[in-house]
């Protein structure tokens, strides 16, 4: 109680006291989703679990609940789709997209389980290839499709506005690391800039290599898993 009371009589200092400034606001909303499968079929998990203990794939929007409960892992490629809308009429410029790889391991453990519950049409968002077993991997803007028709690379910078929304497509792929990487996006408006951190809902996203894992697909006619080609 004494030192409660003494702390409780002693006035505040400032001296020194370094004031921090938070970053700004960005002008746009953001969502990510890490669980975009390629033309809605391909793709693939690790799990490690036997294969008798693996539920039957789901469809591409449970995905997230199924790989939560099993504790998989995106098996070699992940997409991310991040969907951007400004808050209002006022022109966002995004000047960059950069990935960070925030923890590198060896590649983790577990039997390949590939998804293919049937595909779907194609994606038609501005699309990016990153290598992640690269020391410093970069955002690389590659053409994209619609329905067959293709759709050229796009560079930065472009803009969103509300009117205006843009959605990116980021695949980042891995052989010999299990990578926890986010994606940074650099913006300005206004006479005011920023970058923001897009992440799976304040978590790394999460890639891992598979080297000589065993494959699976699911055998719908047998109700199993078996051994792929």
């Amino acid at each position: 109680m004494l030192a409660l009371a003494l702390a409780g009589s002693l006035p505040e200092r400032n001296e020194g006291r370094a004031t921090v400034s938070a970053p700004p606001a960005p002008p746009f909303t953001w969502t990510s989703d890490d669980h975009v499968w390629k033309y809605g079929c391909g793709h693939s998990y690790l799990v490690a679990r036997p294969p008798a203990a693996v539920p039957p794939p789901p469809a591409e929007a449970d995905a997230e609940g199924w790989a939560a409960a099993l504790g998989a892992v995106h098996a070699g490629e992940t997409e991310v789709r991040i969907t951007l809308q400004g808050r209002d009429e006022r022109a966002v410029v995004l000047e960059a997209l950069r990935i960070r790889v925030v923890e590198r391991r060896a590649p983790a453990d577990g039997r390949v389980h590939r998804m293919s519950s049937g595909c779907g049409g194609a994606l038609t968002p501005r699309t990016f290839d990153v290598d992640l077993d690269r020391e410093r991997p970069v955002a690389r803007s590659v053409p994209g499709n619609d329905t067959g028709e293709p759709i050229p690379a796009v560079s930065f910078p472009y803009r969103v506005s509300a009117a205006d929304p843009e959605v990116l497509l980021v695949t980042a792929r891995a052989a010999r690391c299990d990578c926890d990487w986010v994606a940074e996006l650099r913006w300005s408006s206004g006479g005011r800039s920023g970058t923001v951190r897009i992440d799976d809902g304040g978590r790394p996203f999460r890639t891992s290599g598979a080297p000589g894992r065993p494959v699976h697909d699911y055998d719908h006619g047998a109700g199993r898993w078996v051994v792929g080609p």
